[in-house]
């Protein structure tokens, strides 16, 4: 392999791992899973720091995409149709 590519490897492991999507995450001692509603989400977690809406690509709205900012990672909770469909942390 040329150094070009040993280089790339390293790079694009760390990529990767700064952004994980899961299944559940953790808010304090309860949480929140992909499936369940989103008043369950605002039980467990509060009021996100921001709520972006998810459109298609004719602009109606399909549901929303929750942001948490916590102490060293941000965590993406996007909710379609009223359920979770996907969560993401995102390392600082």
């Amino acid at each position: 392999m040329t150094m070009r590519r040993l280089l790339l490897i390293p790079m694009l492991i760390l990529a990767s791992a700064s952004a994980l999507a899961s299944s559940t995450i953790r808010f304090g001692s309860r949480l929140v899973s992909v499936g369940d509603t989103e008043g369950m989400v605002l039980k467990v977690a509060g009021r996100p720091d921001s709520r972006e809406p998810v459109e298609n690509k004719y602009g109606a709205l399909l549901g929303y995409r929750l942001e948490y900012d916590l102490d060293n990672k941000t965590v993406l909770i996007t909710v379609l149709q009223g359920r979770v469909t996907d969560i993401q942390e995102i390392y600082r």
